[in-house]
């Protein structure tokens, strides 16, 4: 059984949080909560936001899921969560070390009010934070009830309960695994080497027995559980993080490899070769098999993705729906729409079976039937997908995120592309496309660029970056 390098400490008594340090109001982001530990975000942001959590779901002791990542503070942020939660009347099922996928599972499956999960995604070790959603798994962002809860919190002014609630110990493990395999016939699954890197974070608990039934050869890199992330960041968005992944299943001769981030909300692969495969051709390949059985579905794609995916949904006879970025938007389009399947660039899958929440394993399981099907490689299989030159996302550090935005647009308005303002700004052209959009927690613009040749996107990287100020970061 892995073990989590924190040391074991006592829940603090109000009055002891009472004289803990006062935290940052701008730990509450656009989709979730999150700061420097414990600068930023401490044990009294936990308590309280455990009682404003409750409050504001305005219900006679609401049952609600309690879950926590790996990270050195997490124990301790978790247990005066709790503690708020249960003072404020909250019922809470403590479902222990959770991926973010596993706790809105439980939330939906079991029929909760709702949940908290202790964590702070792909980011450094120095963060923390908390991840919250509502009934079925709906999330909480600023648009969905966290600003009401940061009001709450803020003021932190709570009454005595008479009756408070109490917890309640529920390990979901299994039947959690039992779900994402329940649709998938084991036996039809080959024989496969695949390396899969969890980062020393809290996705190595899945992998054993996700794979346990299967035949497949699992090379399991940094599996030991360790708040530090010493091997590298659990963020497989940067890429200089996905460089063990790449050598190993070089040397190992795997069929490819998978890397999850800090929470497992998100995932990326690795073919034969040890080249990244994009997020967004993997969306094109699942919608693609997912079209083959079920024509005529709705697909969802952020507008950030490549022109392939529209592309693709088409070409199977199913409709794509681009969309803004941002998983708690996402969910509930998806859900809104009755759509299928979503995913996004940043490595975000989402599933209509897995209420509209994050599936990383139904995109794996369905890449291995595809595979053991065909008999092909993975890298023969994106093949026909990767007909575009796309730049990834390019980052940089910008006071007036508008002002530039709106001289981009003043500098591409009249040479005959195509206007979009759905989630920042998009120009589309026959043989190439742009988006700019301002980051919703930093003074950053990011940028994405794709071109129907090498050539055309150096050239227009280099005329874009030549428009925007502020540098590169």
């Amino acid at each position: 059984m892995m073990k989590i390098k924190s040391k074991r400490q006592k829940l603090q008594s109000a009055s002891s949080l009472a004289k803990t340090p006062d935290f940052s109001p701008a730990i509450f982001k656009a989709y979730d909560i999150r700061g420097v530990y414990p600068t930023e975000i401490n044990e009294k942001a936990a308590y309280l936001i455990g009682r404003g959590f409750i409050k504001f779901l305005k219900k006679k002791n609401p049952r609600v899921v309690a879950a926590r990542d790996n990270r050195l503070s997490s124990p301790v942020l978790f247990r005066n969560l709790v503690k708020g939660m249960v003072d404020e009347g909250g019922m809470v099922i403590d479902i222990g070390l959770s991926t973010s996928p596993m706790l809105y599972w439980a939330v939906a499956y079991f029929g909760f009010d709702g949940g908290i999960n202790v964590t702070a995604s792909h980011n450094p070790p120095v963060f923390n934070g908390f991840k919250i959603v509502g009934k079925e798994a709906d999330p909480i962002g600023k648009e969905a009830g966290l600003e009401e809860i940061k009001t709450l919190v803020l003021r932190g002014e709570f009454k005595e309960k008479k009756k408070k609630g109490r917890i309640t110990k529920k390990k979901v493990l299994t039947s959690y695994v039992k779900f994402v395999k329940k649709k998938i016939n084991l036996k039809k699954i080959k024989s496969f080497k695949i390396c899969v890197d969890t980062a020393n974070a809290v996705s190595g608990i899945l992998i054993p027995p996700i794979f346990k039934e299967t035949n497949c050869r699992i090379y399991h890199l940094f599996s030991h559980l360790d708040g530090n992330f010493p091997n590298h960041s659990p963020d497989p968005l940067t890429k200089k993080n996905l460089r063990s992944l790449q050598e190993a299943v070089v040397i190992r001769e795997a069929d490819f490899g998978v890397a999850f981030d800090g929470d497992g909300d998100r995932m990326f692969f690795v073919d034969e070769k040890g080249k990244i495969i994009p997020a967004d051709i993997i969306t094109a390949l699942i919608a693609s098999l997912i079209l083959k059985e079920k024509p005529g579905e709705k697909i969802y794609y952020d507008i950030r993705s490549s022109n392939v995916v529209k592309e693709i949904i088409e070409e199977t006879g199913g409709v794509p729906i681009a969309g803004r970025i941002g998983h708690a938007i996402i969910k509930n389009q998806m859900k809104k729409e009755k759509i299928v399947f979503g995913g996004e660039l940043s490595g975000h899958y989402f599933h209509k079976e897995n209420y509209f929440c994050e599936a990383p394993f139904f995109v794996l399981f369905t890449i291995l039937k595809e595979l053991s099907q065909r008999g092909v490689k993975l890298s023969e299989l994106v093949h026909p997908l990767e007909k575009y030159f796309h730049s990834g996302e390019i980052n940089f550090k910008i006071a007036d995120k508008e002002k530039i935005t709106h001289q981009l647009q003043e500098h591409f308005k009249n040479k005959n592309g195509r206007i979009c303002r759905l989630d920042g700004l998009r120009i589309d052209f026959d043989d190439w496309w742009f988006l700019v959009r301002p980051s919703n927690t930093e003074s950053v613009l990011r940028l994405v660029i794709e071109a129907k040749t090498r050539k055309l996107l150096n050239e227009k990287k280099e005329e874009l970056i030549g428009i925007i100020s502020g540098g590169e970061l």
